[in-house]
């Protein structure tokens, strides 16, 4: 039987297609739906990295935030 062999990942090796923009040390600005789908699948698929990153702050614009809410309120079941 051969072992298999684990190797670091260090992230892609051709820089990212999309247009980010560096902010501060360690942040990047993406569009939402650059990345939102991978974040559906990650949820759905239970991954447990998202738990890492469940205290982090993120910063969205006012109309989503007001949007989010709004969806929320909707979803709540009637008494």
């Amino acid at each position: 039987m051969s072992r298999a062999r684990l190797r670091v990942y260090y992230g892609p090796e051709s820089p990212p297609t999309h247009h980010a923009e560096a902010h501060r040390e360690n942040q990047v600005t993406v569009p939402l739906g650059e990345i939102l789908p991978l974040l559906s699948d990650a949820v759905q698929s239970k991954r447990t990295w998202l738990r890492d990153f469940a205290n982090d702050d993120v910063t969205i614009s006012t109309d989503l935030y007001e949007i989010i809410l709004a969806y929320q309120h909707c979803r709540r079941p009637t008494a």
